[in-house]
């Protein structure tokens, strides 16, 4: 990577490249093999988009999150699971550039720029029922240096990173609720597989197995704001934007695939509207209505992180997960719809118009921090949400 941080434009661009040249091409074999998608994530890394959310003057691109999701989109169009990667990647990125004036992530963030540091998250844990915030891990301090041990239920594409975040009480006698946000190094942790073969219906390049993790490092490497604070402000919101941006992209390749399909039965029978085109139009203008809501959400969060970041409303939370409920069901019935406008040419896996593995993608959105517990949440909020 050279001195001069690329442009965001570049970077998008960039991604678009990559998605259709390196991701693309491998994505079957990934998908075929569940395994993890090196030749994009190398290409991300050589062409500074993993850099690209770190602010300019440590050395990125200094992108906003309306960048990230434009990416994410393009990756989504041609390897969900390379996507993902990306995405989860920057969510990690996201909250570093939260911590910016603490010396030892400031360092940390340039270290990202230099050479493309691969972020992976440990927010999940045995034994809380899938609440990530709460944690049974602790740091356990000694003087400047700790040490935690972490079972993590999950660690997506774990055994690839360089680093991992993780969620940990703040210390051994504080509340399981009383979390904070932890850097580890590759170099500083053990990792020994809990879950068994990545073997799944879709995204099964991520390689998001379990792993027990046990790490050591300087009391410096715990970001400095509680996690529920980093949480709310950042790793909720760019979470759920990124995500339903891969969401996006992969719906968005389902329908041009659909129209594409309707356009060479039309060229069939000249002057004749297709049986599926009419369907087709209600399909698009169901896409465009999810365009719209992924691009409201990110304009809103742009615009409170340029101005005023920590002041985070209940309100604004509801909206972030209405987002991720929205999105993640919609991409499912979008590529359904596709599907059956292709009809047997999409159901099988040897045609242009093939939507198998895309269907496959997008039946794990509901799954990703479950569905159910989002609205819980969001029922817990609007009984004491005043107007």
């Amino acid at each position: 990577m050279g001195t001069v941080p690329p442009s965001s434009a570049g970077l998008i661009r960039a991604a678009a490249r990559i998605g259709a040249e390196i991701a693309a091409v491998v994505a079957a074999d990934v998908d075929a093999r569940a395994r993890f998608p090196h030749e994009a994530l190398e290409a991300l890394r050589n062409e500074g988009l993993l850099a690209a959310f770190v602010p300019v003057r440590f050395g990125g691109a200094g992108c906003t999150v309306a960048d990230l999701s434009a990416m994410c989109i393009e990756l989504g169009r041609h390897c969900s699971s390379s996507a993902l990667v990306f995405a989860m990647h920057q969510i990690q990125v996201a909250c570093l550039v939260d911590a910016v004036g603490a010396p030892y992530f400031d360092e940390l963030l340039r270290e990202i720029a230099a050479s493309g540091r691969l972020f992976a998250s440990a927010t999940t844990e045995a034994g809380v029922g899938g609440d990530v915030r709460s944690s049974i891990c602790a740091v356990e301090r000694d003087g400047t240096s700790f040490r935690l041990h972490k079972h993590a239920t999950v660690i997506s594409y774990g055994a690839y990173a360089d680093d991992v975040l993780v969620t940990a009480r703040r210390e051994v006698d504080a509340a399981p609720s009383d979390q904070v946000l932890v850097h580890v190094r590759r170099e500083d942790w053990s990792l020994s597989a809990i879950a068994g073969e990545w073997d799944t219906l879709g995204m099964r390049g991520t390689c998001s197995v379990g792993f027990d993790l046990q790490a050591t490092g300087t009391v410096d490497q715990i970001l400095p704001d509680p996690f529920q604070e980093i949480s709310a402000r950042t790793m909720l919101p760019v979470t759920h934007i990124t995500w339903a941006s891969v969401w996006l992209g992969i719906a968005e390749h389902a329908v041009r695939t659909a129209r594409t399909f309707v356009r060479s039965t039309a060229r069939k029978q000249p002057g004749t509207l297709p049986p599926a085109a009419r369907r087709l139009a209600v399909l698009v203008g169901r896409l465009d209505r999810v365009r719209a809501l992924v691009e409201s959400c990110v304009r809103e969060f742009d615009g409170l992180h340029a101005t005023s970041p920590s002041a985070v409303s209940m309100a604004f939370t509801i909206r972030m997960n209405n987002l991720k409920l929205c999105v993640s069901t919609d991409v499912m019935e979008i590529v359904q719809s596709s599907l059956e406008i292709c009809g047997l040419a999409g159901y099988r896996n040897d045609t242009e118009f093939s939507l198998g593995r895309q269907l496959r993608d997008a039946q794990s959105a509901p799954l990703m921090v479950h569905n159910d517990r989002i609205l819980e949440h969001n029922a817990a909020l609007l009984c004491v949400l005043k107007d």
